[in-house]
């Protein structure tokens, strides 16, 4: 546990030509390698370290060999190198049952009617086979020299209630909990329930008005993830997670995840304004929540969203093609840092246009303790 530790006293020194300048602790996520070479993913990472990039979180699939290569040429870039690796969705995946999947409060399979999209093919977290497959994969991986670490997505339920500024974009009214989105009504889950609280559940109209139901489940994800962490930390190495913000303001109400109670090293809030029809200073606030439920004890790093065209925000009807203008950037990192967070992650570098990297070197070399 040395990397993301190692920058919890919030800002760096770093050289800035003559002069020593304080800088923000700054990771992306980032996908691929797609067909890109060597030479190429070299290039990227030393521009990207160049820019004030410090790690990344990366998402190349499940494949080992991948993760060697792309992490050796992270690491010889100076980058650290986080595994990106999704954890309750793991698409219709031949090695998985069709029957470890999540159930709706309709009774309906996430593998055969996914919520809203068709890669939501979530699994149920109270399944120990699920574990056992979570556990062999993260575990080949953080095992790498290569790897600083593991970072968790999709660690949680499907949204049992979407972020406000998406309830356009999929025709909805999310004035509660829906059965056709409410996970996880499986046998199991239902059997364990009444085994451990001794309520049978009904129908869904009943379940969503339990608050036991719901701990319930929260304290599935909080069992899988903490189960994860001593697996990961076995190897030496970190675990991370990108996670919904608040926590209690929004990640328990929407994804069942109470993630003060996680084990992680270090959380990931995807503190995406645009999504809940908010502004930078929503970005602080959120911010000042999750470090006061971690006590002030484990790093925050804020999650930011970019906006990959600018000049076009206000014509785009899918508000997933919305985010941070060139000009909201800084006051986002600001308003981060100002309200406890570590640092900021984003999302993603290849959303940045020449204008945010401008907006972006400006709010990084600063010290932001200074009132």
């Amino acid at each position: 546990m040395n990397k993301l530790l190692a920058v919890f006293a919030l800002f760096l020194l770093v050289s800035c030509g003559t002069k020593q300048a304080t800088k923000v602790p700054c990771f992306a996520w980032l996908g691929g390698p797609g067909e890109a070479t060597d030479t190429e993913l070299k290039a990227n990472f030393t521009d990207l370290k160049e820019k004030g990039i410090d790690g990344l979180m990366y998402n190349g699939g499940h494949d080992a060999a991948v993760y060697q290569r792309v992490g050796k040429i992270a690491k010889d870039a100076g980058l650290e190198f986080h595994t990106w690796i999704p954890t309750m969705v793991q698409g219709r995946n031949e090695n998985i049952p069709a029957d470890l999947y999540a159930v709706n409060g309709n009774g309906e399979s996430a593998y055969d009617k996914p919520a809203y999209v068709d890669h939501y093919t979530f699994l149920c977290p109270n399944r120990e086979e699920v574990y056992q497959y979570l556990s062999g994969l993260y575990t080949k991986i953080a095992a790498l020299p290569e790897v600083d670490g593991i970072h968790l997505d999709y660690i949680r339920y499907p949204d049992v209630i979407l972020a406000k500024g998406l309830w356009e974009k999929y025709n909805l009214v999310m004035d509660k909990e829906y059965p056709e989105f409410d996970y996880c009504y499986c046998d199991k889950c239902k059997a364990d329930f009444k085994a451990k609280t001794g309520i049978e559940l009904v129908d869904q109209a009943q379940g969503r008005d339990l608050q036991e139901w719901k701990q319930f489940r929260q304290d599935l994800i909080t069992k899988m993830v903490n189960r994860l962490v001593e697996d990961v930390h076995a190897q030496g190495k970190e675990i991370t997670a990108a996670v919904f913000p608040g926590p209690h303001s929004h990640a328990v109400k929407m994804v069942r995840q109470e993630w003060n109670k996680w084990d992680l090293d270090a959380f990931l809030p995807m503190n995406y304004n645009d999504f809940y029809l908010e502004g930078t200073e929503w970005v602080g606030k959120m911010c000042k929540e999750s470090s006061e439920s971690v006590n002030g004890e484990k790093p925050i790093y804020s999650g930011l969203f970019i906006c990959p065209k600018p000049d076009s925000k206000s014509k785009e009807a899918d508000p997933e093609n919305h985010g941070l203008l060139p000009e909201e950037l800084g006051e986002a990192i600001r308003e981060s840092m100002v309200n406890g967070a570590t640092g900021i992650c984003l999302f993603t570098p290849d959303r940045m246009t020449e204008a945010h990297w401008t907006e972006f070197q400006k709010a990084i070399y600063k010290d932001y303790t200074k009132k």
